[in-house]
Protein backbone atom coordinates (compact mmCIF):
# COMPACT_ATOMS: atom_id res chain seq x y z
CA UNK A 1 0.00 0.00 0.00
CA UNK A 2 2.78 2.29 1.02
CA UNK A 3 4.58 1.38 -2.20
CA UNK A 4 1.55 2.24 -4.37
CA UNK A 5 1.07 5.59 -2.61
CA UNK A 6 4.74 6.35 -3.09
CA UNK A 7 4.52 5.33 -6.75
CA UNK A 8 1.48 7.54 -7.17
CA UNK A 9 3.24 10.48 -5.54
CA UNK A 10 6.32 9.92 -7.70
CA UNK A 11 4.19 9.68 -10.83
CA UNK A 12 2.32 12.84 -9.86
CA UNK A 13 5.62 14.58 -9.23
CA UNK A 14 7.00 13.52 -12.60
CA UNK A 15 3.86 14.66 -14.39
CA UNK A 16 3.97 17.94 -12.50
CA UNK A 17 7.62 18.43 -13.29
CA UNK A 18 6.96 17.61 -16.93
CA UNK A 19 4.15 20.14 -17.00
CA UNK A 20 6.44 22.77 -15.47
CA UNK A 21 9.12 21.96 -18.00
CA UNK A 22 6.63 22.23 -20.87
CA UNK A 23 5.39 25.53 -19.48
CA UNK A 24 8.95 26.81 -19.20
CA UNK A 25 9.68 25.69 -22.76
CA UNK A 26 6.61 27.56 -24.00
CA UNK A 27 7.70 30.70 -22.17
CA UNK A 28 11.19 30.41 -23.64
CA UNK A 29 9.77 29.87 -27.13
CA UNK A 30 7.56 32.94 -26.75
CA UNK A 31 10.49 35.01 -25.51
CA UNK A 32 12.67 33.84 -28.38
CA UNK A 33 9.88 34.58 -30.85
CA UNK A 34 9.58 38.13 -29.47
CA UNK A 35 13.34 38.51 -29.66
CA UNK A 36 13.37 37.27 -33.24
CA UNK A 37 10.69 39.81 -34.19
CA UNK A 38 12.79 42.60 -32.68
CA UNK A 39 15.95 41.39 -34.45
CA UNK A 40 14.05 40.93 -37.70
CA UNK A 41 12.61 44.43 -37.44
CA UNK A 42 16.10 45.88 -37.00
CA UNK A 43 17.36 43.85 -39.93
CA UNK A 44 14.46 45.04 -42.08
CA UNK A 45 15.29 48.66 -41.24
CA UNK A 46 18.92 48.08 -42.21
CA UNK A 47 17.93 46.39 -45.46
CA UNK A 48 15.68 49.33 -46.36
CA UNK A 49 18.36 51.94 -45.77
CA UNK A 50 22.01 50.92 -45.97
CA UNK A 51 21.73 47.37 -47.33
CA UNK A 52 22.52 46.48 -50.94
CA UNK A 53 19.21 46.80 -52.88
CA UNK A 54 19.50 43.37 -54.51
CA UNK A 55 20.37 41.72 -51.20
CA UNK A 56 17.37 43.47 -49.67
CA UNK A 57 15.11 42.15 -52.42
CA UNK A 58 16.35 38.60 -51.79
CA UNK A 59 15.88 38.99 -48.01
CA UNK A 60 12.31 40.32 -48.26
CA UNK A 61 11.33 37.78 -50.92
CA UNK A 62 12.49 34.96 -48.69
CA UNK A 63 10.89 36.45 -45.57
CA UNK A 64 7.60 37.16 -47.36
CA UNK A 65 7.39 33.58 -48.60
CA UNK A 66 7.95 32.32 -45.06
CA UNK A 67 5.42 34.80 -43.60
CA UNK A 68 2.87 35.46 -46.39
CA UNK A 69 0.44 37.29 -44.09
CA UNK A 70 2.91 39.92 -42.87
CA UNK A 71 2.27 43.19 -44.68
CA UNK A 72 5.45 44.81 -43.34
CA UNK A 73 7.59 42.29 -45.22
CA UNK A 74 5.62 42.89 -48.43
CA UNK A 75 6.15 46.61 -48.01
CA UNK A 76 9.85 45.99 -47.51
CA UNK A 77 9.97 43.92 -50.69
CA UNK A 78 8.17 46.59 -52.73
CA UNK A 79 10.44 49.37 -51.44
CA UNK A 80 13.53 47.26 -52.07
CA UNK A 81 12.42 46.56 -55.63
CA UNK A 82 12.11 50.33 -56.21
CA UNK A 83 15.61 50.85 -54.79
CA UNK A 84 16.91 48.05 -57.01
CA UNK A 85 15.55 49.78 -60.13
CA UNK A 86 12.70 47.32 -60.70
CA UNK A 87 9.58 49.54 -60.53
CA UNK A 88 7.55 47.14 -62.70
CA UNK A 89 7.98 44.38 -60.12
CA UNK A 90 7.43 46.87 -57.29
CA UNK A 91 4.05 47.83 -58.78
CA UNK A 92 2.93 44.17 -58.64
CA UNK A 93 3.89 43.89 -54.96
CA UNK A 94 2.34 47.24 -54.03
CA UNK A 95 -0.92 46.16 -55.71
CA UNK A 96 -0.85 43.10 -53.47
CA UNK A 97 -0.13 45.29 -50.43
CA UNK A 98 -3.07 47.66 -51.00
CA UNK A 99 -5.42 44.64 -51.03
CA UNK A 100 -4.24 43.60 -47.56
CA UNK A 101 -6.73 44.22 -44.68
CA UNK A 102 -4.09 46.31 -42.86
CA UNK A 103 -3.21 48.49 -45.87
CA UNK A 104 -3.27 52.27 -45.38
CA UNK A 105 -3.17 55.47 -47.42
CA UNK A 106 0.64 55.55 -47.42
CA UNK A 107 0.63 52.20 -49.21
CA UNK A 108 -1.52 53.57 -52.02
CA UNK A 109 0.73 56.62 -52.31
CA UNK A 110 3.74 54.31 -52.57
CA UNK A 111 1.91 52.40 -55.31
CA UNK A 112 1.38 55.70 -57.16
CA UNK A 113 5.08 56.47 -56.78
CA UNK A 114 6.05 53.09 -58.25
CA UNK A 115 3.61 53.61 -61.13
CA UNK A 116 5.22 56.97 -61.96
CA UNK A 117 8.66 55.37 -61.90
CA UNK A 118 7.29 52.78 -64.30
CA UNK A 119 5.94 55.49 -66.61
CA UNK A 120 2.26 54.90 -65.83
CA UNK A 121 1.23 58.46 -65.01
CA UNK A 122 -2.50 57.90 -65.58
CA UNK A 123 -2.45 54.90 -63.26
CA UNK A 124 -0.65 56.93 -60.60
CA UNK A 125 -3.20 59.72 -60.86
CA UNK A 126 -6.04 57.19 -60.48
CA UNK A 127 -4.46 55.76 -57.33
CA UNK A 128 -3.93 59.19 -55.76
CA UNK A 129 -7.58 60.04 -56.48
CA UNK A 130 -8.50 57.15 -54.16
CA UNK A 131 -6.64 58.77 -51.26
CA UNK A 132 -8.88 61.06 -49.15
CA UNK A 133 -8.06 64.77 -49.69
CA UNK A 134 -7.71 65.17 -45.93
CA UNK A 135 -4.68 62.84 -45.96
CA UNK A 136 -1.89 65.38 -46.35
CA UNK A 137 1.72 64.21 -46.55
CA UNK A 138 4.86 65.50 -48.24
CA UNK A 139 5.09 62.51 -50.57
CA UNK A 140 1.44 62.76 -51.59
CA UNK A 141 1.76 66.44 -52.57
CA UNK A 142 5.11 65.91 -54.30
CA UNK A 143 3.53 63.26 -56.52
CA UNK A 144 0.42 65.39 -57.07
CA UNK A 145 2.67 68.25 -58.19
CA UNK A 146 4.55 66.04 -60.64
CA UNK A 147 1.31 64.74 -62.15
CA UNK A 148 -0.17 68.24 -62.44
CA UNK A 149 3.09 69.30 -64.12
CA UNK A 150 2.77 66.51 -66.64
CA UNK A 151 -0.80 67.61 -67.37
CA UNK A 152 0.41 71.23 -67.77
CA UNK A 153 -1.95 72.31 -65.00
CA UNK A 154 0.48 74.95 -63.83
CA UNK A 155 -1.67 76.55 -61.12
CA UNK A 156 -2.35 73.20 -59.46
CA UNK A 157 1.29 72.19 -59.83
CA UNK A 158 2.54 75.35 -58.12
CA UNK A 159 0.03 74.94 -55.30
CA UNK A 160 1.04 71.31 -54.74
CA UNK A 161 4.76 72.13 -54.87
CA UNK A 162 4.32 74.90 -52.33
CA UNK A 163 2.37 72.65 -49.99
CA UNK A 164 4.96 69.87 -50.31
CA UNK A 165 7.78 72.27 -49.44
CA UNK A 166 5.95 73.23 -46.26
CA UNK A 167 5.54 69.61 -45.18
CA UNK A 168 9.23 68.64 -45.04
CA UNK A 169 12.43 69.84 -43.42
CA UNK A 170 14.45 68.69 -46.45
CA UNK A 171 12.72 70.28 -49.45
CA UNK A 172 15.75 70.46 -51.77
CA UNK A 173 14.49 67.73 -54.10
CA UNK A 174 10.99 69.13 -54.52
CA UNK A 175 12.38 72.68 -54.93
CA UNK A 176 14.62 71.38 -57.71
CA UNK A 177 11.62 69.73 -59.40
CA UNK A 178 9.61 72.93 -59.07
CA UNK A 179 12.48 74.93 -60.52
CA UNK A 180 12.79 72.53 -63.45
CA UNK A 181 9.06 72.96 -64.06
CA UNK A 182 9.60 76.72 -64.26
CA UNK A 183 12.56 76.13 -66.57
CA UNK A 184 10.41 74.15 -69.01
CA UNK A 185 7.74 76.89 -68.90
CA UNK A 186 10.34 79.52 -69.81
CA UNK A 187 10.08 81.34 -66.48
CA UNK A 188 13.86 81.50 -66.05
CA UNK A 189 14.11 84.06 -63.20
CA UNK A 190 11.70 82.06 -61.02
CA UNK A 191 13.51 78.83 -61.93
CA UNK A 192 16.81 80.42 -60.87
CA UNK A 193 15.32 81.50 -57.55
CA UNK A 194 14.00 78.00 -56.83
CA UNK A 195 17.28 76.29 -57.73
CA UNK A 196 19.15 78.60 -55.36
CA UNK A 197 16.68 77.72 -52.60
CA UNK A 198 17.23 74.01 -53.31
CA UNK A 199 21.01 74.42 -53.03
CA UNK A 200 20.59 76.37 -49.79
CA UNK A 201 18.98 73.27 -48.26
CA UNK A 202 21.44 70.82 -49.86
CA UNK A 203 24.80 72.20 -50.97
CA UNK A 204 25.70 68.80 -52.49
CA UNK A 205 22.72 68.63 -54.86
CA UNK A 206 24.61 68.86 -58.15
CA UNK A 207 21.45 68.50 -60.27
CA UNK A 208 20.13 71.78 -58.84
CA UNK A 209 23.49 73.46 -59.48
CA UNK A 210 23.48 72.32 -63.09
CA UNK A 211 19.87 73.43 -63.54
CA UNK A 212 20.76 76.80 -62.04
CA UNK A 213 23.42 77.22 -64.71
CA UNK A 214 20.86 76.37 -67.41
CA UNK A 215 18.44 78.97 -66.02
CA UNK A 216 21.15 81.66 -65.96
CA UNK A 217 22.43 80.72 -69.41
CA UNK A 218 18.92 80.96 -70.84
CA UNK A 219 18.85 84.58 -69.65
CA UNK A 220 22.21 85.32 -71.24
CA UNK A 221 23.93 85.48 -67.85
CA UNK A 222 27.25 83.65 -68.22
CA UNK A 223 28.76 84.57 -64.86
CA UNK A 224 29.27 81.68 -62.49
CA UNK A 225 26.92 81.89 -59.48
CA UNK A 226 28.34 82.35 -56.00
CA UNK A 227 27.60 78.88 -54.62
CA UNK A 228 29.69 76.22 -52.91
CA UNK A 229 31.25 73.80 -55.41
CA UNK A 230 34.22 71.50 -55.80
CA UNK A 231 36.85 72.00 -58.51
CA UNK A 232 35.38 69.16 -60.55
CA UNK A 233 31.87 70.58 -60.15
CA UNK A 234 33.10 74.01 -61.26
CA UNK A 235 34.58 72.50 -64.42
CA UNK A 236 31.36 70.61 -65.15
CA UNK A 237 29.23 73.71 -64.58
CA UNK A 238 31.48 75.78 -66.83
CA UNK A 239 30.97 73.13 -69.49
CA UNK A 240 27.18 73.36 -69.09
CA UNK A 241 27.35 77.16 -69.22
CA UNK A 242 29.49 76.99 -72.37
CA UNK A 243 26.98 74.77 -74.14
CA UNK A 244 24.17 77.08 -73.04
CA UNK A 245 26.02 80.09 -74.47
CA UNK A 246 26.63 78.31 -77.78
CA UNK A 247 22.93 77.38 -77.94
CA UNK A 248 22.07 81.06 -77.42
CA UNK A 249 24.34 81.96 -80.34
CA UNK A 250 27.12 83.39 -78.16
CA UNK A 251 29.79 81.14 -79.71
CA UNK A 252 32.84 83.20 -78.70
CA UNK A 253 31.75 83.25 -75.07
CA UNK A 254 31.01 79.53 -75.23
CA UNK A 255 34.47 78.81 -76.62
CA UNK A 256 36.10 80.76 -73.80
CA UNK A 257 34.03 78.93 -71.19
CA UNK A 258 35.01 75.56 -72.66
CA UNK A 259 38.69 76.48 -72.39
CA UNK A 260 38.16 77.58 -68.82
CA UNK A 261 36.38 74.30 -68.04
CA UNK A 262 39.31 72.31 -69.46
CA UNK A 263 41.83 74.35 -67.47
CA UNK A 264 39.77 74.06 -64.27
CA UNK A 265 39.24 70.30 -64.27
CA UNK A 266 41.92 68.48 -62.24
CA UNK A 267 41.96 65.62 -64.77
CA UNK A 268 41.51 65.35 -68.50
CA UNK A 269 38.01 66.69 -69.28
CA UNK A 270 37.14 64.68 -72.39
CA UNK A 271 33.61 66.03 -72.90
CA UNK A 272 34.79 69.66 -72.88
CA UNK A 273 37.80 68.88 -75.11
CA UNK A 274 35.55 67.13 -77.60
CA UNK A 275 33.06 70.04 -77.63
CA UNK A 276 35.85 72.60 -78.11
CA UNK A 277 37.41 70.56 -80.92
CA UNK A 278 34.03 70.26 -82.70
CA UNK A 279 33.47 73.99 -82.30
CA UNK A 280 36.87 74.88 -83.73
CA UNK A 281 36.46 72.42 -86.62
CA UNK A 282 33.10 73.92 -87.43
CA UNK A 283 34.53 77.45 -87.44
CA UNK A 284 37.50 76.47 -89.65
CA UNK A 285 35.24 74.62 -92.10
CA UNK A 286 32.75 77.48 -92.16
Amino acid sequence: MRHSILATLCLTGIVGLSACENSDDAEVDRALADLNVIDESNLSDIMLTVGDPNEAVAYFQRSSQQNPDRIDLKRGLAKSLVRAGQPDQAVKVWRDVVQHPDANNDDRIDLADALIRNGNWDGAEAELDKVPPTFETYKRYRLEAMIADGNEEWGKADSFYETAVGLTTTPSGVLNNWGYSMLTRGNYPEAERLFIRAITYDKDLFTAKNNLILARGAQGNYDMPVIEMTQVERAQLLHTLALSAIKQGDVTIGKGLLKEAIDTHPQHFEAAVRALRALEDNVSNG
